[in-house]
């Protein structure tokens, strides 16, 4: 299927690795102009390197800037005051108990996960509904619904993020913008990849075998069984963003392997 996203200008924040680069990676196959975003330049280099050795003709540009603070969102919106798609992706997570969560990192991780997302769709929302095209986009996650224990306050900043993407979509009626919540499953980043190699030589076991564990005992609803790769996020990610995708709007599109227990 042509996703007629050819010529298309998107932006992902958090596209250095992860996710986000497969997200990077997936458009820019797809023919649009990506826009590389990360906290140094260095990482944007490299991740700008790896897909252009990946997908022939890849359209790509960088900005290095630290999007959890004002003054990066509005680095990010110098470089590339216009989009067409933008995927608030950026966000960070740690599994710590709740009681020693204190305020400086209550604020920290708000500030990355929700407040870039604010502060990036204020700017270029406005620009979309006066072209009357356009695509929003945040990379929430299953725990928005299904708060880890291990993580409430990481939880609490994907529910956030759900709230925040359906109000913005109120603002669209009537018009060809869209502005939605992809939500993945856990899924096998770089970083979940180094945490489950860590695990594995610990118990002296494979990782296999962790994996195979970790479904069993922290998500046993989960219906996939396994971790979904990033790819398969980007897929998701990639029609939603498309001009296919326009019955779409206002959504919570859960890509989490059928692990929330829900219907809706």
């Amino acid at each position: 299927m042509d996703l007629q996203l050819r010529g298309k200008r998107a932006l992902v924040t958090g596209s250095t690795a992860g996710i986000g680069f497969a997200i990077a990676r997936r458009l820019a196959a797809e023919g649009a102009a990506v826009w590389i975003s990360g906290r140094t330049a260095a990482r944007v280099d490299a991740a700008i390197a790896a897909i252009r050795a990946e997908v022939e003709g890849a359209q790509l540009d960088g900005v290095a800037a630290d999007v959890g603070t004002a003054e990066g969102a509005a680095a990010i919106t110098r470089a590339a005051p216009d989009l067409d798609i933008l995927v608030n992706n950026a966000g960070i997570f740690e599994a710590v108990d709740f009681e020693a969560i204190d305020d400086a990192a209550w604020a920290r991780i708000f500030e990355v996960n929700v407040m870039s997302g604010v502060r990036l769709s204020r700017h270029y929302l406005p620009r979309m509904l006066a072209a009357n095209e356009g695509r929003i986009l945040f990379i929430s996650s299953e725990s928005a619904v299904q708060i880890p224990v291990e993580m409430i306050h990481y939880g609490m900043t994907k529910t956030a993020q759900a709230a925040l993407s359906r109000g913005l979509a109120e603002r669209t009626a009537g018009t060809r913008v869209t502005v939605n919540t992809v939500m993945p499953g856990p899924t096998r980043s770089e970083g979940v990849g180094g945490f489950l190699k860590q695990l594995a030589d610990a118990r002296g076991v494979d990782e296999a075998t962790v994996e195979r564990d970790f479904f069993t005992t922290a998500r046993p609803t989960s219906l996939l069984r396994r971790f979904e790769t990033v790819d398969e996020i980007a897929d998701v990610v990639a029609f939603v963003a498309s001009p296919r995708a326009a019955a779409i709007n206002g959504a919570a599109v859960r890509a989490d392997g059928g692990l929330v227990r829900s219907v809706f």
